[in-house]
């Protein structure tokens, strides 16, 4: 800002800041340049406390409104994905055929869910099968027993790992070969149907790679997941 060089110029500048003292206060470069030029003026010789107290505390709001942004958009982030969920669970209940509930479960969920791909894998048969796509639906594979925790990468067999979120570099050819485009990420979500019955998995697939990670939480995938399990309970043949 160009100071005025006129008296006149400098008693109109001088009133309005007393008069709007808001002006300089909430102006941050202003009160900078006040600060770095009343250090000027003491000299290399002086410490001025008070002065460092300010900076240290300017620093601390700053990463404080950083801090609250953050949490916002967070916040906005669960929101949506709460909905997104909500939204999901609802469709599933419309079907009242395996068929149906494959076409809803698969297709709906890419637009819900915003992702590049779904498809239910299911464990049957041999141990050394190979797995393959359905003859009902192309969104249904038939995988051979251990299929859901090999796919997972679970080694103890007594966890229960619901949901897993990663990046994918390879995507799995039997999973993905009706995908549209190359998987970037995917959530696996493993299906339980009953003590007498093999489980299944439920794979969501995105070709963004940051859209599942495993540094996310996986509370609302796990309730969409319990809630999918129960469905297809009722409706698988």
């Amino acid at each position: 800002m160009k100071l005025p060089t006129a008296p006149l110029e400098k008693e109109v500048l001088r009133e309005t800041i007393i008069s709007n003292p808001e002006l300089v206060l909430n102006d941050t470069a202003i009160m900078q340049a006040l600060v770095s030029a009343n250090d000027k003026t003491r000299g290399d010789n002086v410490i001025d406390l008070r002065g460092a107290a300010m900076k240290s505390l300017e620093s601390k709001l700053g990463s404080l409104e950083s801090t609250h942004k953050s949490v916002i958009a967070a916040a906005y982030d669960n929101l949506a994905g709460t909905q997104q969920i909500n939204r999901a669970i609802l469709k599933i209940l419309e079907p009242n055929n395996f068929k149906s509930f494959l076409e809803v479960s698969a297709g709906d969920m890419v637009k819900i869910m915003k992702i590049d791909f779904a498809c239910l894998v299911l464990e049957q048969g041999q141990k050394n099968a190979t797995p393959k796509l359905s003859n009902v639906d192309k969104h249904l594979i038939h995988a051979p027993v251990g299929f859901v925790k090999e796919y997972m990468q679970i080694k103890d067999p007594s966890n229960d790992l619901k949901v897993k979120l990663r990046q994918v570099e390879t995507p799995d050819p039997f999973v993905f070969s009706k995908a549209s485009c190359k998987i970037g990420s995917e959530a696996c979500l493993a299906l339980n149907f009953g003590d007498n019955s093999l489980p299944g998995i439920l794979v969501l697939g995105a070709k963004n790679p940051h859209q599942f990670s495993s540094t996310q939480g996986t509370d609302l995938l796990t309730f969409f997941a319990t809630a999918y399990e129960l469905l297809a309970r009722r409706l698988l043949p």
